[in-house]
């Protein structure tokens, strides 16, 4: 799933008013953050491969629900 081109980055936080964002856009942010927590960890497995001599091509992106909230 791409990002649309109609929410270029920070988009969301400019277009918050007073009452906040809008609940499309709360359930956009959360999309793309659930994307990138896969974005993430498919990027550590090919380093982990890479750096144990493993072909890092063989990393495979895991389920939404086993990387979410990813913390660093």
């Amino acid at each position: 799933m791409l990002m649309s081109r109609r929410y270029p980055a920070g988009r969301v936080r400019n277009r918050t008013g007073a009452d906040g964002p809008s609940d499309e856009d709360l359930q956009r942010l959360r999309a793309v953050e659930k994307r990138l927590d896969q974005c993430w960890d498919l990027l550590r497995q090919r380093r982990a491969k890479a750096e144990f001599g493993d072909d890092p091509d063989d990393a495979q992106p895991r389920p939404v629900d086993e990387v979410e909230s990813y913390r660093q």
